[in-house]
């Protein structure tokens, strides 16, 4: 099992669960956050970090898109281990739906 960051995240990308992770598997996006999930050990202290509700294990249904989705960000992006202030808008996009499709930017973030 890993866990793995979802839509949830984007266009909000709380960074509190990076503080916690003992293994510092985290990389930063423009807009979003990433687990690779090969460094992930599954421990599971980052899922009830994350205010948008956005880290779940792959062990639910329908999260194989979401392992290669982080998988192949993860080798595109710098890794973060500090936390930072969340994006401007993310309360008002908390919980919105389809925001891979509006959203989402292939672009990486400054890391730490």
């Amino acid at each position: 099992m890993t866990y793995v960051v979802t839509d949830n995240c984007i266009a909000c990308k709380y960074t509190d669960c990076v503080e916690v992770c003992p293994v510092d598997c985290f990389y930063e996006g423009e807009n979003t956050l990433v687990i690779h999930p090969d460094e992930c050990i599954d421990c599971g202290v980052c899922e009830p970090e994350c205010p948008a509700d956005a880290i779940r294990p792959d062990t639910e249904p329908d999260m194989d898109k979401w392992v290669e989705f982080n998988r192949k960000y993860a080798e595109l992006w710098p890794v973060i281990t500090q936390k930072r202030d969340p994006l401007p808008e993310a309360e008002a996009r908390d919980g919105e739906s389809g925001k891979l499709e509006k959203y989402f930017s292939p672009n990486p973030g400054e890391g730490s």
